[in-house]
Order: C-alpha cells, then sequence, then structure tokens
C-alpha cells in the first residue's frame, strides 16, 4: 500500500511560488493566470511594466496573490535581481515557467548581427541564465522545484520558409529541458518542456497578418487558444508528475507531420 490518493492527479499549488517569463501578454498571460488559479502565488515578468501591473490586478480580482517584476531576459544582472525581488517579494521560487521568446521571421543569411544575438539572447541564453539561478537557489534551500521551458514544433520541423534561428533556439530548449533534468534530478528538481504548435498569441497574430490565415491548411483547420494548454501546463508543475522529468510535451492538435 502506499499513501497516495486516488486517483493520484493533484495539481494543487497552494505554498509555492511561480516565476513566468514572457507574462506581459499571449500564452504568459494566460500561464500566470492558470498558475494562480491553482494556488500559486505568481510573479510575473516582463518589459512592459504597465502590462505588469494589469495582470497582477486581473489575477488579485479573481482572488489570486501575484506580483509584477521586470526583467529584460537579454541582460544577465536583469535576470538575477528579477529573482532577487522575486524573493524578496514572495518567497523562493519553486516553480518557473521559461516562455519569454521572440521570432526572427527572417531568412538567416539576410539577418543582422544583432537580430541573431538578440533572438539567441533572449530565446535561450536568458532561459538558461535563469534557469541555474532558480535551481542554484533551490538547491542551497533543500527544496524541490519544476521548471517548464516553452519550446516549439518548430524545434523538430522547419519548413525553410524563414525563421531558422527560431527554429534552432527552440530546438536548444527542448535539449536544455532533457539535460539539466538529468543533472539536477537529484536535487528533485523537475525540468521539461511544452512543444506547442500555433496557439493564439501576440507573437503569432503578427506572424499571421503577415503570411495570412495558415490554419485553414491544417487537418482541423484551426489555430489553437491559450486555454488548451491549460493543462499540461498544470500537469508538469503539479504534484502528479512528480516522476516526469526530462520530457517535452508536444501539443500541436495534430497540425503538423510526426
Amino acid at each position: 500500500m502506499t499513501d497516495f490518493p486516488l486517483p493520484n492527479a493533484s495539481t494543487d499549488l497552494t505554498g509555492e511560488v511561480a516565476l513566468v517569463t514572457g507574462a506581459t501578454s499571449g500564452l504568459g498571460w494566460r500561464f500566470a493566470q492558470v498558475l494562480a488559479a491553482a494556488g500559486a502565488t505568481v510573479v510575473a515578468t516582463g518589459r512592459r511594466e504597465e502590462r505588469l501591473a494589469e495582470l497582477v490586478l486581473d489575477i488579485e480580482s479573481r482572488g489570486g496573490v501575484a506580483h509584477g517584476v521586470p526583467i529584460d531576459m537579454s541582460d544577465a544582472d536583469s535576470i538575477i535581481a528579477a529573482v532577487d525581488h522575486a524573493e524578496k517579494a514572495a518567497g523562493l521560487v519553486t516553480i518557473l515557467v521559461n516562455n519569454a521568446g521572440v521570432p526572427d521571421a527572417q531568412r538567416a543569411h539576410k539577418m543582422s548581427l544583432e537580430l541573431i544575438d538578440s533572438v539567441i539572447d533572449i530565446n535561450l541564453r536568458g532561459p538558461y541564465i535563469l534557469s541555474c539561478e532558480v535551481a542554484r537557489r533551490l538547491i542551497a534551500a533543500e527544496r524541490s522545484g519544476r521548471m517548464v521551458n516553452i519550446s516549439s514544433v518548430a524545434a523538430t520541423h522547419y519548413s525553410g520558409n524563414g525563421a531558422a534561428l527560431y527554429s534552432i533556439t527552440k530546438a536548444a530548449i527542448s535539449r536544455m529541458s532533457e539535460a539539466l533534468a538529468v543533472e539536477w534530478s537529484r536535487f528533485n528538481i523537475n525540468v521539461n518542456g511544452i512543444a506547442p504548435g500555433l496557439f493564439k498569441s501576440e507573437m503569432t497574430d503578427g506572424m499571421l497578418e503577415r503570411v495570412g490565415d495558415i490554419s485553414q491548411h491544417f487537418p482541423r483547420k484551426r489555430t489553437g487558444q491559450p486555454e488548451q494548454l491549460d493543462s499540461t501546463l498544470l500537469y508538469l508543475c503539479g504534484p502528479a508528475s512528480e516522476c516526469v522529468t526530462g520530457t517535452v510535451i508536444k501539443v500541436d492538435d495534430g497540425q503538423g507531420p510526426r
């Protein structure tokens, strides 16, 4: 016999502190709302402070607890300062959602060095630095933790129509989830990823304005909604996924090939 409930499927995050990057719009906004609704104290981060303030008010109006902390994911000092700020405001960060990212939407040979640096810094270097900073503090405190890195189906499929560097960085995020999971499993820090297909967000809205409604080429002829990622996020952040680490879950509504 064990002490596990039947079924062992809890997504109760009461007492956890969840830091979400890229929370000022799109998927990150929804992720922050969902984690707060599940009981976590949420630290929402991003560059647009007025949007962070709006999100905090929204979460509080629903009975949740949230703090807004500005962050520049291309600046290591800003990242470490944000973790300091989060800890002072809410306590030790026990859940990290690395959601912030930028597209490149250009042919590889036409990208400026500045754009190359920006995409790599925000999509890969920043999440790596932030993950290590959060892990370092969890290990020192001898606390378990959960990390969820937002990758993309572009990590494993690229059609050649622009955004090669985005695909490369998302593949690296998936591999980061696998590698850090191995390194930190001994400390009870679970690291996983979600690889969404085309979901409605501020970033994808801009892409669809340029290329048109590509959802009509999908088998189900629709774009995913952020709400349809709730269950996957809560599973990876919640107690029920205690043995799941180093896994990247593809959520794409059957939009593309395997």
